[in-house]
């Protein structure tokens, strides 16, 4: 029983060592040197508990939603995974994209639940990422108030060249946040590594706890019917925001 609970610990530390790639089952099961049976045993429980997630047969594994919360230690963010599951699952049905549920922790931009399409090409971000360098990071940030804003600036600092291309001042942070705020949508295009990424705001009790975005390859953007991308994002944003009021 002991070297089970062994296993299954080394086989998340080895996922967890580059949690964006996913891992198949044979490089697993061979770095650790287990009989493929056994490995495939172990993964499936560690699947069914929520702790690792399986990319579709034979696409590999990669932590799954509990690795995050545990990390977190945090069942404020247990809640807003558990209320935004069903709504993100039918979201990725529909578009066929991968889409997360993020948070702002400090100056990053967190994810705490994501869900995969089933596209050969996928867009893949970072668990944690600088806020103003993702769409989901500006919508977190252009939902506080202004005075914490300020704190942020004062704090980080403004964004790089790198981070957000369009802004260069203090007065054209604001003007681009207060834009994101007005229209409840947040849009970033990735121009060197064709990339787009758009969000949404998510309320708890009327107060912006997470944001809801797509990322997606631009040529697939570019001839998506936008329109219905978006709608299909704001109607997955209300459905979690009825789940978590």
């Amino acid at each position: 029983m002991i070297q089970v609970i062994h296993r299954a610990l080394d086989l998340m530390e080895l996922i967890a060592m580059d949690p964006q790639k996913p891992k198949p089952l044979g490089e697993l099961a061979d770095s650790l040197g287990l009989n493929h049976g056994t490995c495939a045993n172990i993964l499936k429980t560690l699947v069914t508990r929520g702790y690792i997630e399986q990319l579709g047969a034979k696409k590999g594994y990669i932590l799954g939603s509990k690795s995050y919360v545990l990390t977190g230690n945090d069942a404020y963010h247990k809640d807003l995974m558990e209320a935004s599951q069903q709504a993100m699952d039918e979201l990725t049905r529909l578009t066929n994209e991968n889409c997360l549920l993020a948070i702002l922790k400090d100056s990053q931009r967190l994810i705490v639940y994501r869900t995969f399409a089933e596209q050969d090409l996928q867009v893949r971000t970072s668990e944690e990422k600088p806020a103003y360098e993702s769409a989901s990071g500006r919508m977190l940030l252009a939902m506080l108030p202004a005075e914490t804003i300020e704190r942020f600036i004062l704090k980080f600092g403004l964004p790089t060249d790198n981070a957000w291309p369009e802004v260069h001042s203090k007065e054209e942070l604001f003007a681009a946040l207060s834009l994101i705020q007005r229209e409840e949508f947040a849009l970033q295009t990735i121009s060197n590594r064709h990339i787009v990424g758009i969000a949404v705001p998510i309320r708890r009790k009327g107060i912006v706890a997470a944001s809801l975005s797509i990322y997606l390859p631009e040529y697939r953007y570019m001839a998506t019917d936008k329109t219905q991308l978006v709608n299909n994002l704001r109607k997955a944003a209300q459905a979690i925001n009825t789940n978590l009021n």
